[in-house]
């Protein structure tokens, strides 16, 4: 009752703008055309008229690319005009000066050109911070390599990357632009800039120039929490306002307040949430309320997510709450969003599309939705062991003390770190930088985990009656994605490792880094040594592919790669048990299925399923 009143006041103070549109004609929809969009005093304003943006969050990289049409068009199904778009800087510029905007999911401007060709508008959100639980927010991480570099500021370090980033990115944009005929009507400014610890009014404006100096003049957006904490500071003027989210009318008021003159919107609405390993599964968050809001006063959201993917091979990023102050995130982004991470509408998809559909501008209606994807089951497979990672040593890195991964180069996968320690009774080994998991070894027998998520940091070796070998292997599981933690988060074991109170010094260390390519390369052998773990491989044949769920509940933790291509992290804690496997990466006749396990040392049957949710299919 209350959001009716506050919307009906709003249609007597604010004028006709958007308000009561359904007797006027639609916009005119994206025709590939050149057309005019500028920020008005209150409204978005295409060719000139009031524009009601109805936008839903997906993110290419998440998505197979076979796949991004259909996506598209369950949006514009569903009544949306516009899609969101994140680029994930450290996908695009996987090492120092390497660029790759061409290839499967990473061709943006194949991307942009299928939004165009559907008749949706896009909102760019090319970062260089995104956040979106992505590995590092997107940041890549060889800037970590330099110890003492910050982030999101005007540390030289960091903006002569963003500067080289952003001269390529303006290669696909500049085309893309409304006033050249393109989809993209709004070009966001970093990313909830309002809720990093250490802003920099000169930063955000930095961003803005340097755009306009490659080519790309907006209009911008920046889009932050809705308070005055989150917007001081950070809100430029001619800078549309995005709020993350902006329930109430009093959150736009505050909003203009704080920068007048210009659009505000909802740029983030929250139909569900990420979800942790370890935590529960996700429950879905009714939004009607608020699209009801939003539709009845005529303002500009986007739903996030409206489609969330999957976070492939090592991509998935981390929080840093929970008691171990590291909360790395799991593999699917399904996020309860309306369109599943399969591509399937859910009951909300089909709630959202009626409460829409009622009230559009008279004469614009959503076309029907396309048909769901194929998806099928695989019978179980059974695998045999075939290697294992002692097996594949790869030659050391000599170190005083341990390092982290990115001082060797890598982002995320594995390092063994070794070092031989004296005779003695029973000690604790205590590792302060333990980044994120790891499994101690002593001459070759298992002691025990670490585990950062739970504080974990150290454990107590057993008595040795002669020197041993000391092992660690550390797992890797996403950089920290928010918050100002995310420039200290490097990974591996670094810094001081003590027996007792003494450091122990001189160290090997073996990289993993789990390229595709290095684990279709590895030849059969025979186990080195007893240790828990191993990598299992098998083959199946397929009378057609389809998508499938890989069912990984009878596993404990590590990697599945089918036919080359790293599905994500599997972990036996939940609350995901299932990997997506679209049908693009399966094939009709053999197909070969390789799984690499930290804690198993015998292989189990694996199957697929139709479904993400549930486990065991045996």
């Amino acid at each position: 009752m209350k959001i009716r009143i506050v919307s009906a006041l709003c249609v007597l103070l604010c004028g006709p703008s958007l308000v009561g549109a359904r007797g006027a004609p639609p916009p005119r929809p994206n025709d590939g055309k050149r057309h005019t969009f500028v920020l008005g005093e209150k409204d978005f304003l295409l060719d000139g008229k009031p524009f009601q943006i109805r936008a839903g969050e997906l993110h290419p990289e998440r998505i197979p690319a076979d796949y991004w049409r259909h996506r598209i068009r369950m949006a514009k199904a569903m009544g949306l005009n516009a899609l969101s778009v994140y680029v994930f800087w450290n996908a695009h510029e996987p090492a120092e000066g390497q660029y790759d905007f061409s290839g499967g999911s990473l061709d943006t401007a194949r991307f942009l050109r299928i939004a165009k060709e559907e008749g949706m508008w896009v909102l760019f959100r090319p970062g260089p911070y995104c956040c979106g639980e992505w590995d590092l927010g997107g940041i890549p991480s060889y800037l970590l390599r330099r110890p003492g570099v910050k982030l999101r500021c005007m540390d030289p370090h960091y903006t002569r990357a963003v500067a080289r980033y952003f001269h390529e990115l303006a290669k696909i944009i500049r085309p893309n632009l409304v006033k050249n005929g393109g989809p993209i009507l709004l070009v966001q400014l970093e990313n909830e800039y309002g809720s990093y610890p250490r802003r920099d009014r000169r930063y955000m404006e930095w961003l803005r120039e340097l755009w306009i100096k490659e080519g790309v003049a907006g209009p911008f957006y920046t889009a932050d929490g809705p308070g005055r904490h989150y917007l001081e500071g950070v809100v430029l003027p001619g800078v549309a306002v995005g709020l993350d989210t902006g329930t109430k009318e009093e959150h736009w008021k505050l909003a203009r307040e704080m920068n007048p003159g210009v659009p505000v919107f909802a740029s983030e609405v929250y139909p569900g949430w990420l979800r942790h390993w370890g935590e529960s599964d996700w429950r879905p968050t009714d939004i009607s309320r608020l699209l009801k809001f939003y539709m009845s006063a005529g303002k500009s959201f986007c739903l996030y997510m409206f489609h969330g993917g999957s976070n492939f091979g090592l991509t998935a990023g981390a929080n840093s709450g929970g008691k171990g102050g590291y909360q790395p995130d799991v593999t699917s982004y399904d996020y309860g969003a309306p369109v599943d991470e399969q591509g399937r509408a859910t009951p909300a998809y089909f709630k959202y599309r009626e409460l829409l559909a009622a009230r559009l501008p008279a004469g614009e209606k959503p076309p029907p939705p396309p048909g769901p994807v194929p998806v099928m089951r695989i019978a179980p497979v059974s695998l045999e062991r075939w290697t294992g990672l002692w097996e594949h040593l790869p030659p050391p890195v000599r170190v005083k003390e341990p390092t982290y991964f990115e001082a060797l180069g890598q982002n995320q996968g594995l390092m063994l770190y070794r070092a031989r320690i004296p005779a003695g009774g029973e000690r604790t080994l205590t590792m302060a930088n333990l980044h994120d998991y790891g499994e101690v070894f002593v001459d070759g027998k298992f002691i025990g985990a670490l585990d950062r998520r739970l504080g974990r940091r150290a454990i107590k070796l057993p008595a040795c009656e002669k020197p041993a070998v000391l092992e660690v292997l550390v797992e890797a599981m996403g950089h920290i994605n928010f918050t100002i933690a995310m420039e200290s988060d490097r990974k591996g074991l670094y810094g001081e490792a003590k027996l007792g109170d003494t450091p122990i010094v001189d160290w090997e260390m073996f990289p993993f880094p789990l390229t595709d390519r290095w684990i279709l390369s590895l030849g059969k052998t025979k186990p080195a040594r007893p240790r828990p773990g191993g990598i299992f491989k098998g083959t199946f044949n397929l009378k057609r592919a389809a998508d499938t769920f890989i069912d990984m509940s009878l596993y404990e933790k590590g990697y599945v790669w089918i036919n080359g291509h790293n599905l994500g992290r599997y972990w036996n804690i939940g609350p995901q048990y299932r990997l997506y496997c679209p049908a693009g990466w399966l094939k009709k006749g053999r197909n070969e299925i390789v799984v690499l396990d930290l804690r198993q040392s015998a292989p189990r049957p694996i199957a697929g399923a139709v479904s993400g949710r549930g486990k065991g299919v045996l």
